[in-house]
């Protein structure tokens, strides 16, 4: 059977196992491990793989924590009856501070992960000393109020599946199929050529059909609590976050930092010469996936700047 095989990744990294009452949430702590790390966060269906081009780029005296979201990658499923949202996913990030004894913390976090990083700052303003924030600030809005009834339906027949003790294995497809998927599911934001990056960790083999995979990831994901934060609101939240290190990188062909970002944004830039906008032309949703490069040009100097070495010991 073909392989995924993600380029190797030229930096050490551990994966690290991080209990919770649920069970556990998978990651992988590339680099210093001496040192209390930047915490980076993927965003919705996706896993840590997003990360495996541009951690390597990033500064060697600060290292990276990669995590798996509950129900993403290799982390433990929350209990059935739960529900996924992204209030219960903001709690992720102290969970891995009290794990480690973090006292502050530094955020990377790309679309949910990014949207995660902004609400856990304006709780909680006094523990984060910087965010680094990909191709996202506020969520998007959904329009169609028929995609709520879609997924609260669609949750309660996954859920259903999953707890009638005769679960099936899940569909499965070719390796080759899996890529041109996933290039297809996120408009070609995940071009197939990197497509191994999210999938070494969110697939497993088919027992039935063994030149086949599935997806391993929960199924219930798909259908998670949709979101808004009103611009009175989000205007209230960047406000508590001001004058804090802000970088955000924009896609030049992605929507996800549009014109209702505008007011937040002002915001964390008035009189804040911490804050950092940049936009990468000709790039998607996961700019910082197909356009490492560029991203690390933007965010090294910021990490220099904000997080020099030695500036902040375990």
């Amino acid at each position: 059977m073909e392989t995924i095989s993600p380029n190797n990744i030229r930096l050490q990294n551990d994966e690290v196992t991080i209990p919770a009452p649920w069970g556990f949430i998978s990651g992988r702590w590339y680099g210093n491990r001496a040192d209390r790390p930047i915490l980076a966060i993927h965003g919705w269906l996706d896993n840590l793989g997003t990360f495996d081009r541009l951690v390597p780029l990033l500064s060697a005296h600060v290292g990276v924590l990669c995590i798996d979201l509950p129900g993403h990658g290799r982390s433990s499923r929350l209990p059935s009856g739960v529900h996924y949202n992204v209030y219960d996913y903001v709690l992720i990030i102290p969970r891995v501070m009290k794990e480690f004894g973090w006292s502050k913390v530094s955020l990377m976090g790309h679309s949910l992960g990014g949207v995660m990083s902004f609400m856990y700052a304006a709780m909680a303003p006094n523990t984060v000393d910087m965010i680094i924030s990909l191709d996202v600030l506020l969520p998007r809005r959904i329009e169609d109020p028929s995609k709520l009834t879609k997924d609260i339906e669609g949750y309660l027949v996954e859920e259903e599946r999953q707890a009638d003790g005769t679960q099936h294995e899940p569909p499965s497809i070719t390796i080759s199929k899996m890529r041109k998927l996933l290039a297809r599911n996120s408009n070609n934001s995940v071009p197939q050529h990197l497509a191994d990056h999210m999938l070494h960790r969110q697939v497993a083999k088919s027992q039935k059909y063994p030149e086949k995979v599935f997806f391993t990831r929960d199924g219930r994901v798909k259908f998670y609590h949709i979101f808004d934060i009103e611009e009175g609101m989000a205007a209230e939240m960047a406000r508590r976050i001001q004058k804090k290190p802000y970088l955000v990188i924009k896609g030049g062909l992605s929507p996800f930092v549009g014109p209702r970002c505008d007011e937040t944004m002002s915001i964390l830039a008035q009189d804040n010469p911490h804050f950092e906008f940049y936009e990468v032309q000709d790039a998607k949703h996961h700019v910082h996936l197909h356009a490492a490069e560029e991203c690390a040009r933007y965010i090294v100097p910021f990490i220099q700047k904000h997080r020099p070495p030695r500036s902040s010991k375990l």
